[in-house]
């Protein structure tokens, strides 16, 4: 495959590494600015020549800075710093030379819905293209940008909110209309992501709007059955949380709203979760249901059989979110408990169960244990770029994972030559894939 390609927009050309290419920047939709701010997004421009994609774009609006251990391990780097934009709608690929039918890696990261690109610094598809899978990561609106909905909106457009997830549907769009031209197989699109990503791979996986783009997904760390990080918001109570905005920040037309720059916007999110925390309990610029993109909750949607019959991993990590100090036993973890009963759940539906992982490895270099995201820099295969003391058995563990995710990508099923056999978790038989390093 040449470093330059077609696509339904016009001509890109990207990054020549020698045996794989890589595309930066790539536009999947228009810029969601000015008038199209709290709107669906939009399809690109066709390029005028050839499009350059050799940097990595803006991120979306998003609050500088992280928690340990996040901030040290994925934040805390200049090199892979971005500034933050509302025009964010971008994807990245990296494709081996001369590739030809290439199952696809559909990246989702996380961030609470409010943080996180799709350049940072534990992303990174090298690997995925060494295994033969084009690896393509998707940026998407984050915060009071991505799922505030407002009467306003509802009334122009007959919803609101969920931006963020019709932005990673565009994405999804984007990549199953072109990606034949970078050497990949649009009928074998695996979804994944992690925490946020997560959530977001099963909102896909539970709307109708995703269609038959999605042959297989991955949950980490935030795909459940009956116990997990999943709200049902109605839209109805998205508006109510909404409602703050304008107030806050003296609008009284939702052409006002829009007159906003961006860093009055970005300005109030204090104020507006302020205003709603106490009311909402939690989280909730989260995906909402709106009667299109998601027709009921995620567990009904489970119970009715409206996920999609896909094969489908999931799993968490030891010290996981939700996880209480000290208590990290199987039973006391939820996302634990919520894995093994999605896949479970699949098989009571007639279907496949699931493959079901739990990443035990303690990192090397303190006491955080195997946290919250902790199985990135392994399923990524970029321990490389980390501060971390790293043995040859984290390597390992790498090289090990990588593989039981490319060879699922490619079939299904993780299971190769020379990997620990992995079965599906049913009832009878509920198996669970340990991650960890060989002891001693």
């Amino acid at each position: 495959m040449e470093n330059t390609v077609e696509t339904k927009y016009g001509k890109i050309e990207g990054i020549d590494h020698g045996w794989y290419s890589e595309y930066r920047g790539v536009p999947y939709a228009k810029p969601p600015v000015e008038d199209l701010r709290w709107r669906a997004p939009q399809p690109p421009e066709p390029f005028q020549g050839t499009f350059q994609a050799k940097e990595f774009p803006a991120k979306s609006c998003q609050r500088e800075g992280s928690a340990p251990p996040w901030d040290k391990d994925f934040y805390d780097d200049p090199n892979y710093e971005r500034k933050t934009s509302e025009d964010c709608l971008y994807l990245n690929i990296w494709a081996p030379k001369d590739a030809e039918g290439c199952p696809v890696a559909f990246w989702i990261h996380g961030g609470a819905f409010m943080g996180g690109s799709a350049s940072e610094k534990e992303f990174d598809g090298v690997e995925y293209c060494r295994r033969g899978v084009i690896f393509v990561s998707v940026q998407y609106r984050l915060g009071i940008f991505v799922f505030f909905a407002h009467p306003w909106l509802t009334e122009e457009a007959g919803t609101s909110g969920n931006y963020g997830a019709l932005d990673q549907i565009a994405a999804l769009k984007w990549v199953y209309e072109n990606i034949s031209a970078f050497g990949g197989d649009p009928e074998n699109i695996t979804v994944f992501g992690q925490s946020a990503g997560a959530m977001s791979t099963q909102t896909l996986i539970s709307s109708p709007l995703t269609g038959n783009m999605i042959k297989r997904a991955i949950l980490q760390s935030g795909g459940s059955y009956g116990v997990g990080l999943h709200r049902d918001l109605t839209l109805k109570e998205q508006e109510s949380f909404g409602m703050a905005l304008p107030e806050i920040l003296g609008a009284k037309s939702l052409e006002e709203l829009r007159a906003k720059s961006t860093e009055e916007v970005f300005a109030a999110t204090d104020k507006f979760m302020g205003a709603n925390m106490p009311v909402a309990k939690g989280l909730f610029l989260v995906p909402t249901i709106d009667g299109k993109l998601l027709t009921d909750g995620y567990y009904p949607t489970i119970d009715k059989g409206e996920i999609k019959d896909l094969p489908y991993m999931i799993g968490s990590t030891k010290e996981d979110i939700m996880v209480e100090p000290g208590k990290n036993s199987p039973e006391e973890r939820p996302l634990y408990r919520g894995s093994v009963a999605f896949s479970q759940k699949l098989e009571e539906l007639g279907r496949k169960p699931a493959y079901v992982y739990d990443f035990l490895r303690d990192l090397p270099g303190d006491e955080q244990g195997a946290w919250h995201s902790a199985e990135l820099w392994y399923m990524m295969g970029t321990l490389g770029r980390c501060w971390r003391p790293w043995t040859a058995g984290d390597y390992a563990l790498s090289a090990r994972m990588l593989d039981y995710w490319c060879n699922f990508m490619r079939t299904g099923d993780p299971n190769g030559e020379g990997l620990p056999k992995w079965e599906p978790c049913g009832k009878e038989k509920p198996f669970v894939m340990e991650l960890d390093i060989p002891s001693g």
